[in-house]
């Protein structure tokens, strides 16, 4: 009798790990995946073992339009059932495929909250943006009803009030407040909030693609944000310019490395349109001779070697090897879809691996344009994640649209 419970056991035992391997690929599954083929030849690179069942029984025989897109369920080695999700058939896209160093100029829509400064007198020190409510990051868009779009338009509003409560409008993480604030006046008469702001920012960073059907770009990988706050900055408007790396300081653990440029003297090539989590996307008028290549699917991106597009002197972008270590189809953050690792020797003397400033460098993998690099590891410069090419593809789409 304990034979046959302990079978019974270690076969209990076997369906609940299978039913949370079966759960764990599940989740890692998008619910819907593109195809330049029809779906029932859907294959998912970084899973091998994953296959789509084929659909049994009659199919119509007068249909004159083939189906775009079809529900199609994928197995484990062929037997058992993973999850069903809709495959679409699309026409592969082609961008310019770049690498190459670009500076960007923004100018926010209002001013953001940098830094505060204490006034102290007899009775203490004070702040009045503080005693407002005001913190670091926040958006300042109005002042007594007067826009606010730059640093002197808080300042005028300042003065106008003449002492006199302001009501100050703001935004903080995607929402709108209001706040009162009651300037002091200083030693001179001028009154004060106690509150440092800025009304623009410039970097540089990578163009990861053109698109000269749409005549778009795409750059980044991640949105454009405050050196002092963190906070992204919201867009009035925006420009990029060509860029010249001049230098670079190597990364280390713990020590991120920067590439060092200067902004070129010739005509801005494009118009920023958007600064979002996945990246800085606009209108592109410059010339571009970079090559063309389609665009991987998510699916077929997968653990491997790959090439790594970056500049890290001059304004020519070249390859060098990477290894894909872990590619995530599903997730909370779509900017570490991919986790990279340097293992071309030239850039691991050049730079120390990945260093700021190479955001945006395109991914290439088996001749497509599989994902653009975004971040550093800190404590390992050789390491970096990336986001899906797909993703910024989806991005400079809506961008065009909107023009």
């Amino acid at each position: 009798a304990s034979s046959s419970g302990f079978t019974l056991l270690a076969a209990a035992l076997l369906a609940l790990l299978g039913a949370a391997v079966i759960a764990g690929l599940a989740a890692a599954l998008p619910d819907t995946l593109y195809t330049d083929g029809p779906a029932a030849e859907l294959e998912i690179a970084s899973m091998p073992y994953l296959t789509v069942k084929k659909r049994q029984g009659s199919v119509a025989a007068d249909s004159t339009t083939p189906d775009t897109s079809a529900n199609v369920t994928l197995t484990l080695f062929g037997t058992l059932p993973v999850k069903t999700v809709r495959a679409v058939s699309t026409e592969r896209r082609t961008v310019q495929v770049c690498g190459t160093p670009f500076g960007v100029k923004l100018f926010s829509d209002g001013a953001l909250v940098v830094a505060f400064s204490d006034r102290y007198t007899a009775l203490g020190s004070e702040n009045p943006a503080k005693a407002a409510g005001l913190r670091l990051g926040d958006l300042i868009v109005s002042a007594n009803g007067r826009p606010v779009r730059s640093n002197e338009d808080l300042t005028a509003a300042i003065q106008a009030a003449g002492g006199a409560p302001l009501t100050v409008v703001y935004r903080r993480s995607g929402a709108r407040h209001t706040a009162t604030l009651t300037p002091t006046a200083d030693e001179n008469g001028h009154y004060k909030a106690g509150v440092w702001v800025r009304d623009s920012g410039a970097g540089i960073g990578t163009m990861s693609f053109v698109d000269s059907q749409r005549g778009t770009f795409a750059g980044l990988g991640h949105s454009i944000s405050d050196a002092d706050t963190g906070a992204d900055l919201t867009l009035l408007s925006g420009e990029i310019v060509p860029v010249t790396i001049t230098g670079c300081i190597r990364g280390a653990a713990g020590s991120p490395g920067e590439l060092r440029g200067e902004f070129a003297a010739s005509p801005v090539a494009g118009t920023v349109l958007a600064n979002d989590a996945a990246g800085v996307y606009g209108s592109y008028t410059g010339s571009c001779t970079a090559p063309a290549l389609p665009v991987a699917n998510l699916q077929e991106v997968t653990p491997g070697e790959a090439e790594l597009w970056t500049t890290v002197l001059g304004t020519t972008a070249q390859p060098y090897t990477i290894q894909v270590e872990r590619v995530t189809m599903t997730g909370s953050d779509p900017n570490r879809n991919l986790l990279i690792r340097v293992t071309d020797k030239r850039l691991l003397d050049a730079t120390g691996g990945v260093v700021q400033g190479m955001s945006g460098s395109p991914i290439v993998q088996n001749g497509r344009l599989a994902a653009v690099l975004t971040h550093v590891l800190v404590n390992d410069p050789s390491r970096g994640y990336a986001i899906f090419a797909t993703t910024m593809l989806e991005k400079a789409d809506a961008v065009a649209s909107s023009k």
